[in-house]
C-alpha cells in the first residue's frame, strides 16, 4: 500500500484500550486516525497518546477514515458498523457481530451491498498456532469429532468483568461461545444443527452439534467458575488420533496484527471474502441463537 490505512476506532472501553488502539497505532498498514465513543472524554483519553482526532459523532469520523473498527455491545455495533459499510468504509467487527440474528443479517446486507472489506475478530483463528493446527486437520481429515472446553472466571473479576452488555446481555455465550463455535465449525466441518443445549448454574452451558459430513462435537463454557488457570482448550479425535489446541497469554496483541495483515490485504486489492469475514459472523450468529432458544 502506498499509505497506510486511516482507521477510526468507535469506542474506548478497556479492549479499545488494551487491544483495538495499540494494534492499529503500531501497525505498518494502518493508521489511528479519529476515535468516537458515547463519552467524549474517554474518547480524549484514548486518542491522546496517538494523536488522534476526536470525533463528536459517527458521521465526523466517518469523513475523516478509510475503515472503522468497532469496540462497542453488539447490539451498538450492528447499527453503527451498517451505517460504515454504506458509506463505503470497511470495518472491523467484533464478536458476536449484532445482538440478534436480524441486526446480523442488516449488518451482513450492508456490509454486501456497498462491497467493502470486512472481518470478525475471532481473536484465535489469526495466531499462527491455530492456522497451523487447523491446516493440519485439513490435510490429515478422518476426523470424528470434537469438543471445546473454555472455563474461567473472567466476568468474576478482570478488566472485562465491568462490562455491562456481558454482564447483562450476553453472558458466557455471547462472549467466548463465538470463539468456540468457531473453532469447532473450522476443525470439523460446517455445523448444520445445535441438536442440544442446556445452562446451569455458574453460566454453564453444555452445547452439543451436528457437522456437515456426520461429525459431532459439544462445547463446555462458563466464565464464571473461579479457576486458575483458566481452562481453554479444543480438541479434535478420529482416523489420525487426537489433537488439541490451547490458548497461550499474550495471543490478542499479536492475532490483532496478523487480523491487520489480512485486513489491509482486503482493503489493498478490493477482496471482500475472507474466512472470517461478516458472513461468518452472520452464521455463527445464528448457532447462538439456536442454541439459546434450545435451552430455555
Amino acid at each position: 500500500m502506498d499509505e497506510p490505512l486511516r482507521v477510526g476506532l468507535v469506542g474506548a472501553g478497556p479492549w479499545a484500550h488494551n487491544v483495538h488502539a495499540p494494534g492499529l497505532a503500531d501497525h505498518p498498514a494502518t493508521r489511528l486516525s479519529a476515535v468516537f465513543a458515547r463519552r467524549e472524554e474517554a474518547a480524549r483519553e484514548l486518542a491522546k497518546p496517538y494523536d488522534a482526532e476526536v470525533c463528536a459523532s459517527l458521521d465526523e469520523l466517518l469523513g475523516q477514515v478509510d475503515a472503522v473498527a468497532f469496540a462497542v455491545p453488539p447490539a451498538t455495533q450492528a447499527e453503527l458498523a451498517a451505517e460504515a459499510a454504506k458509506a463505503g468504509k470497511h470495518v472491523i467487527l467484533e464478536k458476536p457481530i449484532a445482538a440478534d440474528v436480524a441486526g446480523a443479517e442488516r449488518l451482513a446486507d450492508a456490509v454486501a451491498g456497498a462491497g467493502v472489506a470486512s472481518l470478525v475478530m475471532l481473536t484465535l483463528r489469526y495466531a499462527t498456532s491455530t492456522r497451523d493446527w487447523l491446516a493440519g486437520l485439513a490435510a490429515a481429515g478422518g476426523w470424528r469429532g470434537g469438543g471445546v472446553r473454555w472455563l474461567s472466571g473472567a466476568l468474576l473479576d478482570g478488566p472485562y468483568a465491568a462490562s455491562s452488555w456481558r454482564q447483562e446481555d450476553g453472558g458466557t455465550l455471547a462472549d467466548v461461545g463465538p470463539h468456540a463455535f468457531d473453532l469447532l465449525d473450522a476443525a470439523l466441518g460446517t455445523i448444520e444443527r445445535v441438536s442440544s443445549a442446556h445452562r446451569g448454574p455458574d453460566d454453564l452451558w453444555h452445547v452439543v452439534f451436528e457437522h456437515e459430513g456426520g461429525a459431532l462435537s459439544s462445547a463446555t463454557l462458563s466464565l464464571r467458575l473461579p479457576l486458575r488457570p483458566a481452562v481453554v482448550e479444543c480438541a479434535v479425535y478420529g482416523e489420525h488420533g487426537y489433537r488439541t489446541l490451547g490458548r497461550r497469554d499474550g495471543v490478542a496483541a499479536q492475532s490483532y496484527t496478523a487480523m491487520l495483515d489480512d485486513f489491509a490485504a482486503l482493503a489493498d486489492t478490493g477482496t471482500t471474502s475472507h474466512p472470517c469475514d461478516v458472513t461468518r459472523g452472520l452464521h455463527i450468529q445464528r448457532l447462538l441463537e439456536s442454541t439459546r432458544s434450545l435451552a430455555r
